[in-house]
C-alpha cells in the first residue's frame, strides 16, 4: 500500500469530515492531524506532544487529547490499548484498510502486521456462529527479538557459536 497516498487521503477525508459535521480543523485539531498523519501507526498523545514540541508548536497536552478524543468520537482515528493504561491512536483509513499490532511485554515496542489468513479466518468464524463483525482489532503480546536475546544470551542449540 503506498502510504504517502493512504495518509493524504485519510487527511482530506478527515478534514472533509470535520467541516461537515460543524468542527473547525485549524489551530490544536489541524496540529493533531497533521502529527498523526506524519508519525502514523500507534501514537500515543505523549509521543504526538513530543512530535508537536520539536515543530515549536503551543499545543498543550489538554489540547491534543481533545482532539484526539473529537476524532475517535467521529471515527477518523482507531484508539486502542496495549496495556498498561496508555491509549494508542492511528488514523482510521476510509477505505477500511487496518492492520493489526504486536506488542513487547518487556520494552513496549509495538508494530504493526497484516495478514491475509487472519482475516480469512475471522470471517469463517464469523460465517460460523452467524454473527455479523462489524469491526475487529487483534492485538497480539509476546516478546521482542531484542528483548528476547537479552534475556536469554546463550545460543541456541545446535548453533556454530558456543560459549565457553
Amino acid at each position: 500500500m503506498d502510504t504517502t497516498a493512504a495518509t493524504g487521503t485519510w487527511t482530506e477525508h478527515t478534514l472533509r469530515t470535520l467541516a461537515s459535521a460543524g468542527y473547525r480543523s485549524s489551530g490544536a485539531r489541524a496540529e493533531v492531524i497533521d502529527g498523526l498523519a506524519e508519525l502514523g501507526c500507534s501514537v500515543t498523545a505523549r509521543e504526538l506532544a513530543d512530535l508537536l514540541r520539536e515543530k515549536r508548536s503551543g499545543v498543550g497536552l489538554a489540547s491534543i487529547y481533545r482532539a484526539l478524543d473529537l476524532l475517535d468520537r467521529l471515527g477518523l482515528v482507531q484508539r486502542f490499548e496495549v496495556g498498561e493504561g496508555v491509549a494508542r491512536y492511528e488514523p482510521a483509513h476510509p477505505g477500511g484498510e487496518h492492520h493489526h499490532h504486536i506488542v513487547c511485554g518487556t520494552c513496549g515496542k509495538v508494530e504493526g502486521f497484516e495478514d491475509d489468513g487472519l482475516e480469512q479466518a475471522i470471517h469463517r468464524l464469523s460465517d460460523r456462529v452467524s454473527f455479523a463483525v462489524a469491526a475487529h482489532d487483534v492485538t497480539l503480546h509476546g516478546e521482542c527479538p531484542v528483548c528476547r536475546e537479552a534475556a536469554d544470551p546463550m545460543p541456541a542449540a545446535g548453533s556454530s557459536s558456543r560459549r565457553r
